[in-house]
Parts: structure tokens; C-alpha cells; sequence
């Protein structure tokens, strides 16, 4: 009796995510895992990627990033404009780079957004044309933004749908996106394609008990403080800054005490409320993707519960 050989199934190369909201250990935790499973870190935040906003940003010391390789931290200037798919570009490039090498590349940070363009793919559309974009402003005003609505509806129906009609510039962009290839933006954006097509995706998510976050976060920035965050600040504004620099949480609370609006405890103090508002709205973010696994950040056997998981040979299998 011969025996049938079932076929080999290869196996998809494997890309981690450690995401959570503002303070809640990611740093720390994200050092322990690489070493435990020999994995390079790339880093998931946006301000990480400027030069000089260190403190500002949380950014890892110098001595961790020299025992563990982490990419895309301090790449540019803070003049420099940077967005999700400049993000997404140098992220996929890294993530070859760390497999070549034969380890496992670590995703560690809590921009929402950068998080979506890697696991859902983005979409570029057509190169913009600025003469047909400003003629369709044009018609905005003088025929109203429901106007283009209804010529959006009459080529791209399922567009129409999704945007409000009071939303003049995704409907111009739309409107663009037909004109210039012929074809509505609906279908084009189903041809988008993520990560998980090629690798496996584990996403882990890291949380703790509200108030106890809010305390990390009240004593970070009191850290932040004590560590130079003032001098930091001022340095960055002597000097041009990004529209994406320009959003980050602090700028604008230690612009306004420079600028004598307000005391330096009063800036910390708002500087504190902002950061907590911005978890709150990290969480929300990351809670509607069902395919984060969350685990409590403050839980003694995380990292073995992690590395149990991600060497699971089950699909499926949580730790």
C-alpha cells in the first residue's frame, strides 16, 4: 500500500505589532520580546521619524537602539513633510531588509493610521491636475457642493454614497480620480492590497486599567519636564517646522508658555489633559479592528504569553 505525500505548505514570513495608546509601556515591553524572539524594531509613530523631537516623541535611547536595530526613527529633518504613504514606502523596504537578515520584524508605536496603510494598503489614485481641481472648486461655488454630488453620483455611484454631500473635497477628489483615468475611485480602491496578503500578521495591543494609564501618562510628562522638554520645544521653534511637526501634542502647550500665555505649570497641566484626550482617542481607533489581540500591559507573564503565541503552530491559538 503506498502512502500519499501531502503537499508542503509554506509558510508565510511573519510581521509583529505591538500597538497601544500613549504611555503604556510599548517601549519597554517591545525590548524584551525582540531579544526573546530575535526581531529588529521598526518604529509605528509619527513624530519618531524627525531628528530632534526626542523627548517630545518618547523616542528610545541610544543605548537600546544600539543593542536592537530599530528603523525609521530620526530619518528626517523637522521641516520635512512626511505622511502615511512615505510611511508605508520605507516601511515595506525595512521589513525585506529585517527578513534578509533572517529575523522577525517588530512593529512598536500607536499611530493609528500608519497601522491601517500597512495591514489595508493605501491608495495613491491619480496624479493630481491642478487646473482640473480648481475648475471644480469653481463650479463648488458658484453651483454648491451638491451639485458635484450629483455628477459624482451619475459616475460613481458607491462613492456618492459614502461621501456626504457637503464634503466638497473628497468629492472633487473623486471627481478628479474619474476624470483623469476613467474609472470611478470605488473600484480602483478595491484593488488596494495590505500586508496580509504575503505575510502573517500578528497584532498585539496593550492596555491597562484607565486610571493607572492616566497616571503613567501624568508622571511621563512630568519626566518629560525634568528631562529638557522646554529647551527641546524652543529649539524646534527657532527653527521651520513641518505641518506634521507642527501637530504634535506639546508644540503648541510650550509655544504658548514660551509666548507668555500661561505659566509652566499650567502647561503641564494641559499638557497632560491633551495627552489623555489623545489615548482616549488612540483606544477608540485601535478598538475597531477586530484583529488585535489585546492583552494587559501590566501582566507579569505578557511576554511569555506573547512569544507562546507567536510560535504557535495552531491557527487561531491565543496565548
Amino acid at each position: 500500500m503506498t502512502r500519499r505525500l501531502l503537499p508542503c505548505v509554506k509558510q508565510k514570513p511573519k510581521i509583529l505589532f505591538l500597538i497601544g495608546p500613549t504611555a503604556v509601556g510599548k517601549t519597554a515591553l517591545s525590548l524584551k520580546l525582540a531579544r526573546k524572539i530575535n526581531a529588529q524594531i521598526i518604529s509605528l509613530d509619527s513624530m519618531q521619524v524627525y531628528q530632534g523631537i526626542d523627548i517630545l516623541s518618547s523616542k528610545p535611547g541610544l543605548k537600546p537602539r544600539q543593542e536592537i536595530k530599530h528603523h525609521l526613527i530620526d530619518i528626517l529633518s523637522p521641516d520635512k513633510e512626511f505622511d502615511a504613504a512615505c510611511y508605508r514606502r520605507l516601511a515595506v523596504r525595512a521589513i525585506k531588509d529585517i527578513h534578509q537578515k533572517g529575523k522577525i520584524p517588530l512593529f512598536v508605536g500607536g499611530t493609528g493610521l500608519y497601522l491601517k496603510v500597512l495591514l489595508e494598503g493605501i491608495f495613491t489614485g491619480a496624479s493630481k491636475d491642478e487646473d482640473l481641481r480648481q475648475e471644480l472648486y469653481r463650479e463648488a461655488e458658484t453651483s454648491g457642493s451638491e451639485y458635484l454630488h450629483q455628477k459624482l453620483k451619475e459616475v460613481d455611484e458607491e462613492s456618492a454614497a459614502r461621501i456626504h454631500p457637503n464634503d466638497t473635497k473628497r468629492i472633487i477628489r473623486a471627481l478628479e480620480v474619474y476624470k483623469l483615468t476613467g474609472k470611478p475611485i470605488s473600484e480602483l480602491r478595491k484593488k488596494i492590497k495590505g500586508l496580509e496578503d504575503k505575510y502573517e500578521i500578528i497584532v498585539f495591543g496593550l492596555n491597562k486599567d484607565r486610571e493607572i494609564l492616566y497616571k503613567s501618562i501624568d508622571q511621563r510628562v512630568d519626566e518629560m519636564f525634568e528631562r529638557g522638554l522646554v529647551d527641546e520645544v524652543k529649539k524646534l521653534l527657532s527653527g521651520s517646522l513641518s505641518l506634521t511637526c507642527k501637530q504634535a501634542i506639546g508644540i503648541r502647550e510650550i509655544r504658548d508658555y514660551l509666548e507668555g500665555k500661561h505659566d509652566l505649570e499650567q502647561a503641564k497641566g494641559l499638557l497632560k489633559k491633551n495627552t489623555r484626550n489623545y489615548a482616549k482617542r488612540q483606544l477608540t481607533w485601535f478598538r475597531k479592528d477586530k484583529k488585535i489581540i489585546w492583552l494587559d500591559a501590566d501582566d507579569k507573564q505578557i511576554i511569555n504569553r506573547m512569544t507562546r503565541y507567536i510560535l504557535s503552530e495552531k491557527e487561531g491559538k491565543r496565548a
